[in-house]
């Protein structure tokens, strides 16, 4: 476990007032370790006996990936609600009920935070880093206060906010039909910018 991410966790444990803030820290943190998808994506039907390798491969990853998550939310919390979380299944199962418990949607935080992802546009020269995590952020104040936008639809927002330098990356990523989660579109993107800035220096 990454020091970055053993901070984060040290940082903000949930006591009910700061649940929006704990929220944000523990999306962060799935997404960093590649287990946002666990909160998302329903659990694949079991892997019988008779099931084919890449069926018990899909199975095994959420459960897998289920166990972590939950790990990372129970270092988080507090006794008292970690002894809640012994009768729910999964990771999102507890998450559904820290919000039904904590969350307070706000009609007025949602709209500021919708008209930020459609109106947000990266700057040439910035760090497209920093304005992914920032759109991230944005994801999650929406979907805290009541807008669920799939994982598709924020990869969509994202390539749509690129700028111009980014725009072989974007037709490469539709000609090919590359379907991106946010992870792997984070990584890719800081990939190419290396690349871009490799160019740029050679010149």
């Amino acid at each position: 476990m990454s020091s970055s991410i053993i901070q984060l966790l040290a940082s903000e444990k949930l006591n009910g007032d700061n649940y929006g803030t704990w929220k944000l820290n523990i999306n962060t943190i799935l997404l960093i370790v590649d287990l946002r998808f666990d909160l998302t994506e329903e659990c694949p039907r079991s892997s019988g006996p008779n099931a084919n390798r890449t069926v018990r491969d899909v199975y095994d990853r959420w459960v897998k990936a289920n166990e972590k998550a939950q790990v990372y939310i129970l270092a988080t919390i507090s006794d008292l609600l970690s002894k809640k979380h012994e009768r729910l299944a999964t990771a999102k199962e507890f998450m559904d009920f820290l919000q039904g418990l904590f969350g307070q949607p706000s009609t007025f935080i949602m709209h500021d935070a919708i008209k930020f992802i459609y109106n947000c546009r990266m700057k040439e020269g910035t760090s497209v880093r920093e304005h992914v995590l920032n759109m991230m952020v944005q994801f999650n104040v929406a979907e805290m206060n009541g807008t669920i936008m799939n994982e598709k639809s924020q990869v969509g927002f994202i390539m749509q906010s690129l700028p111009k330098s980014f725009f072989q990356f974007k037709m490469n990523a539709m000609m090919k039909k590359i379907e991106y989660n946010l992870t792997t579109l984070l990584k890719e993107l800081q990939i190419y910018e290396s690349f871009l800035q490799n160019k740029g220096s050679e010149a």
